[in-house]
C-alpha cells in the first residue's frame, strides 16, 4: 500500500514537470500552439492508456495548457478520445515527430478530434522546445544586433545633421560678411563718386576764373 502511494506520488510530480514543460513549450513554439488552438477550443479530453508499465493518464486541453491527471476528473464526461499504445512507441512519436509513428498509435474516438490530437502530437517534442529555444535566442540576438544598428544609424545622422548645421551657420557669417563688404565698397563707391564730382565742378570754376581774368 505504501510502495502503491509512493508511486502514485511520484507519477504526480512527474505530470506537473510534464504539464510545466508543455505550458514552455505552447509559449515558444508558434506551430506548436497553432495545433493546440482548435483542441483546446473545444476543450478536448484524452485519455492514454499505456503499456510497460501500466499506467492511465487524462489530459485536457484549454487555453491555459494540457491539463493532466492520473484519473478522470470528477464531473467530466467520456474521453473524447482514447489512446492505447506502448510507452515506447508514444515517446518514439514524440521525440522523432514521424507521422509514421504518430499513426502506428491506436487512437478510438471522432475522427477529427483523432485527427488533430495526431497533429499535436506530430509537433511537440524535445526537438521542438530546443529549436524553438534557439530561435527565441536567435530572435534576442537579432533583435539587439538591430537596435544597436539603429542606434548607430542614428548617430550617423544626427552628426551628419550637426555637420550640416555647422556648415550652414559658416556659410551664413560668411554671406553676412560679404555682405558688410559690399556695403562697404558701395559706400566708398558713393564717397568716390561725390569727391570727384566735387573735384570736376572746383577744377572747372577755377579754369573759367583763370579765362576770365
Amino acid at each position: 500500500m505504501k510502495r502503491s502511494t509512493l508511486s502514485h506520488s511520484f507519477l504526480n510530480i512527474v505530470l506537473v514537470f510534464i504539464e510545466s514543460a508543455l505550458t514552455l513549450l505552447l509559449r515558444l513554439d508558434p506551430a506548436l500552439r497553432r495545433a493546440a488552438y482548435p483542441l483546446a477550443k473545444q476543450g478536448t479530453r484524452v485519455c492514454l492508456r499505456l503499456y510497460l508499465p501500466h499506467i492511465e493518464v487524462f489530459a485536457t486541453f484549454s487555453y491555459k495548457g494540457v491539463l493532466l491527471d492520473l484519473e478522470q476528473p470528477e464531473g467530466s464526461f467520456e474521453p473524447d478520445v482514447v489512446i492505447n499504445a506502448y510507452s515506447l512507441q508514444v515517446l518514439m512519436a514524440i521525440a522523432t515527430h514521424d507521422d509514421e509513428a504518430t499513426e502506428k498509435l491506436q487512437m478510438r474516438g471522432d475522427n477529427a478530434q483523432v485527427q488533430l490530437v495526431k497533429q499535436f502530437i506530430t509537433q511537440l517534442g524535445l526537438g521542438s522546445l530546443l529549436h524553438s529555444i534557439i530561435n527565441k535566442i536567435k530572435g534576442g540576438k537579432a533583435t539587439k544586433a538591430s537596435d544597436v544598428q539603429k542606434a548607430e544609424k542614428a548617430d550617423s545622422y544626427k552628426r551628419k545633421i550637426s555637420e550640416q548645421q555647422a556648415q550652414i551657420s559658416s556659410l551664413t557669417i560668411k554671406n553676412r560678411e560679404l555682405e558688410t563688404t559690399v556695403k562697404e565698397l558701395e559706400s566708398k563707391q558713393k564717397m568716390f563718386m561725390i569727391a570727384a564730382i566735387v573735384m570736376t565742378v572746383v577744377a572747372i570754376g577755377a579754369i573759367l576764373g583763370w579765362i576770365l581774368t
